[in-house]
């Protein structure tokens, strides 16, 4: 496993900004987005896997990606979602234009970190480390 960085400009919708219940990112069926999580089983209803990411800080945050398939067992979703994110974005502050930046690390292990909208040019960029652009929300560091 490779490390990879990939972040997002979050939108009001993934902050809560726009009343729902639970903050998180929706994330697009793209296979450079996909492979940096664990691929779950798409013959089940609604997989997920529970994910442990570190922030700046030490602090430990439980997020669950899911595979909402239902759309072929008789419902009508059919997206990836990182969730579980409220606590950790109001305790962040985040608002819509701030950038979500996720890290995996060869070992496996995750991290979570963020960039103020003021903060940020139109990529997340780090020196030296090339960057795929998908549409304007989410980027790939780390090709």
């Amino acid at each position: 496993m490779t490390e990879m960085t990939i972040s997002k400009v979050l939108s009001a919708n993934d902050v809560g900004e726009t009343g729902g219940h639970q903050a998180g990112l929706l994330i697009p069926k793209r296979p450079e987005l996909l492979d940096f999580f664990p691929t779950l089983d798409a013959g089940i209803k609604n997989p997920r896997v529970h994910l442990l990411f570190d922030d700046d800080s030490g602090k430990e945050w439980e997020f669950a990606f899911i595979y909402y398939n239902n759309r072929f067992f008789g419902g009508t979703r059919n997206e990836y979602r990182l969730t579980r994110m409220t606590r950790y974005m109001r305790e962040a502050a985040l608002t819509s234009g701030d950038a979500v930046i996720l890290r995996r690390a060869p070992s496996g292990s995750y991290s979570i970190s963020y960039r103020r909208h003021h903060d940020l040019s139109t990529t997340v960029r780090e020196p030296g480390r090339p960057v795929l652009r998908l549409g304007d929300r989410w980027t790939i560091i780390d090709l």
